[in-house]
């Protein structure tokens, strides 16, 4: 490449790829704020962005036809022939949307079904207004429904409950999001794919500074953050030991479940409606968290969001982040400063009793409507895209992280998503779910009374034990809402 040619800078290149089409409008946030560039300029690539060609994200295999990887499940039905299955699954200029196009014509092919993709808006608040509206309406529009793990509780009253032909299924999938998608009694959804927060880490700073392995504890990992700030922030003074999400969104609730759930400080609400949050484990990890502000994270860190924490990681400036699974890949694009020297394990843990790791979940599940006129059709086409085949392929071809523990052991899976089958011990052990389930369609006012008063605690405008009680109050007044 010429030295005058724009695309050799890393800006240049994001421009070029997103003008031709190579990036997901995801990919085009994702590496605009690794590379600092500001709010206004990652919407105008985007927007320009909009007119050319549909994305497609490089995977380990983008030399292959899409939809390579599919093998057809075992047991599928034959004689659907014409029943009618509207999926709301991916967004419109998703770069997973013509891999569901294939997946949804080779079910067609093999059950005689007429499946067809809908897509679903990109933004999940708005998703979820336009499901409720539809649903609330009792439309039979859509049969099958893409909803994102925190919704259960709210869709419960709208959904076929799959224990009743899909049981054999459920137990393939990991216990605790199957927990998490079951109202009484009933399983609301099937998990499709999962998501949780991962510990990244500086594995060339570890060594450098003599340490063997990552930390298990908040304890340890205070020490080496603050050994590596130490000695790296006098050649790099914007340097910091550990960047997380403590700014008053939804993202600091997960952050602030991981702390005291490691801490064994609960759930905030446990599954039976009982308000846990207001223990002097969960206090204490709210405390800690507190202490890190301006010592080993940065002052504004409590304006951090998962593209702020990013941002700081991605050009070198820290030792560790806590992030969700997407942020690997922009740690190792081809023009990352940190290509081969980014490590990622489990959260640490606390030293509390009943302490353990613990990362939020997040994903998607699959959902039939109640009011589908064509259920069994329906539920077929849930059986086959949550089928440990299917989520092979969707993770080989699209790296989504699948729900089922037999998919991170597949040879296949390891040799060409070796990242994502490291993740199996998190979601198998070390998960845990935000008290969605059981706040219903009160979780957002509960996740708000929560994220508030955590970042009032982080930004030293109130105590810990004063804030915790007034989370508290109002998640009573709101459980009490809702009959418990």
């Amino acid at each position: 490449m010429h030295g005058h040619d724009s695309t050799s800078s890393p800006v240049g290149r994001l421009v070029a790829q997103s003008l031709t089409g190579q990036l997901s409008r995801r990919d085009i946030m994702r590496r605009g704020a690794a590379l600092g560039l500001s709010a206004p300029v990652i919407g105008m690539i985007l927007s320009a962005q909009s007119r050319g060609a549909m994305a497609q994200d490089a995977t380990p295999a983008a030399d292959q036809e899409t939809g390579w990887s599919i093998v057809m499940p075992e047991g599928l039905r034959t004689d659907l022939d014409g029943a009618r299955v509207r999926a709301v699954l991916a967004a419109a200029a998703s770069p997973d949307r013509d891999w569901l196009e294939v997946a949804i014509q080779k079910f067609n092919d093999h059950t005689g079904a007429a499946a067809e993709f809908v897509p679903g808006e990109e933004s999940a608040t708005d998703r979820l207004a336009i499901y409720n509206q539809q649903l609330g309406a009792q439309s039979p529009d859509n049969d099958v429904y893409q909803i994102d793990v925190i919704w259960p509780g709210i869709m419960a009253v709208h959904a076929v409950d799959l224990n009743q032909s899909l049981a054999d299924l459920a137990a393939l999938h990991f216990p605790r999001i199957v927990e998490n998608n079951t109202v009484n009694g009933a399983l609301v959804g099937m998990p499709w794919f999962t998501d949780a927060g991962l510990l990244y880490y500086r594995s060339d700073l570890l060594e450098e500074y003599g340490f063997e392995e990552p930390p298990l504890t908040w304890s340890e990992l205070q020490e080496m953050a603050q050994t590596i700030q130490d000695g790296e922030s006098g050649d790099n003074p914007s340097f910091r030991g550990f960047v997380w999400q403590g700014n008053a969104y939804e993202g600091l609730t997960c952050n602030g479940l991981e702390w005291q759930f490691s801490n064994g400080g609960g759930r905030i609400v446990e599954p039976d409606g009982t308000v846990t949050i207001n223990n002097p484990q969960a206090i204490e990890s709210f405390e800690r968290a507190a202490s890190w502000v301006g010592t080993i994270s940065p002052d504004d860190v409590t304006t951090y969001n998962e593209p702020s924490t990013l941002n700081a990681f991605a050009p070198g400036n820290a030792a560790f982040m806590r992030n969700w699974p997407y942020a690997y890949s922009v740690t190792q694009a081809p023009d990352s400063p940190l290509v081969g020297m980014v490590g990622v394990t489990q959260l640490p843990m606390g030293d509390g009793e009943g302490a353990q790791h613990a990362a939020t979940l997040g994903g998607w599940q699959m959902m039939v409507s109640k009011y589908s006129p064509n259920q069994d059709a329906a539920i077929e086409f849930v059986k086959y895209m949550c089928s440990p085949e299917l989520e092979k392929a969707y993770t080989i071809e699209r790296s989504h992280s699948p729900t089922i523990g037999s998919v991170y052991d597949d040879p296949e899976v390891q040799e060409l998503q070796e990242f994502l089958a490291r993740l199996k011990p998190v979601f198998e052990g070390g998960s845990v779910a935000r008290p969605s389930t059981v706040t219903a369609d009160l979780y957002n006012s509960a996740s708000i009374a929560y994220f508030s008063r955590l970042n009032q605690i982080l930004t030293g405008q109130a105590d810990a034990a004063t804030a915790v009680g007034e989370i508290e109050a109002e998640l009573l007044d709101i459980m009490a809402e809702l009959g418990y």
